[in-house]
């Protein structure tokens, strides 16, 4: 499993230096502040295209910028792939487009919202390499029950009889070990280690001296797990209640 680590870093450039060197990056269109580092610094590296940001502060989606903007990059030997543009509270009909409408010699992995059709899920998994899992509509906050009764249906739906993924899975917010242990992502991503590296109460008395030290802990973590190989049903039935 990849577990790549939401950018921009706080602090100092040396503390984005320290927690991104060697591992693995997600830099969203909206704040390419630490892009030079990811690029010199990181294993590898995806792009957000910021329709979270949209979703949660209004606004909309610069397709047209993003998409030259992923052609300058993708020949980049660390780049993996960029969210295709989506509206995160959309219709399904209007996310199609956007998909028809992405150029085909970019890397790109189409979203699946979890307020869509398990049809929908169903089709882009026939036909995607990768997609992505995005927490939408009721199911907004990863982990609840009702968000685990929903992620069991779409497992379910898109998991073979030994509960293999009939593609690779990419799960978005959800680089959480109590999250991502349980089902069978190939990569995940959160803000985590960026955000809460500037947080002195996760530590407690050994709190380390910096920002950048804090985060890199996180990471380290987060990192020391792996996710599961294969979705289990009864297992994850349990969690839901």
């Amino acid at each position: 499993m990849i577990h790549y680590h939401g950018t921009p870093i706080g602090g100092t450039r040396q503390d984005a230096a320290r927690l991104l060197a060697g591992r693995h990056a997600l830099v969203p269109f909206p704040r390419q502040d630490d892009m030079g580092i990811v690029a010199e610094a990181c294993q590898s590296f995806i792009f957000d295209n910021g329709a979270f940001t949209v979703w949660k502060k209004g606004g909309q989606v610069d397709v047209d910028g993003y998409t030259r903007w992923v052609d300058e990059w993708y020949r980049h030997p660390g780049f993996d792939w960029a969210l295709i543009p989506d509206v995160i509270d959309g219709d399904e009909e209007a996310n199609d487009r956007l998909l028809e409408q992405w150029p085909g010699h970019l890397p790109g992995v189409p979203v699946w919202h979890m307020h869509e059709s398990i049809e929908r899920l169903q089709r882009l998994a026939k036909v995607w390499r990768t997609i992505a899992l995005g927490s939408s509509g009721q199911w907004r906050s990863p982990g609840t029950a009702a968000w685990w009764k929903r992620m069991g249906s779409a497992m379910d739906a898109i998991c073979d009889d030994l509960g293999r993924p009939q593609c690779r899975l990419h799960g978005l917010r959800m680089l959480d070990p109590a999250i991502f242990q349980s089902l069978p992502l190939a990569s995940a991503d959160s803000t985590n280690a960026a955000v809460n590296g500037g947080s002195i109460s996760r530590f407690g008395m050994y709190t380390p001296p910096s920002a950048g030290q804090r985060a890199s802990v996180i990471a380290d973590r987060i990192e020391s797990h792996t996710s599961s190989p294969i979705w289990q049903r009864e297992s994850q039935t349990e969690l839901a209640l």
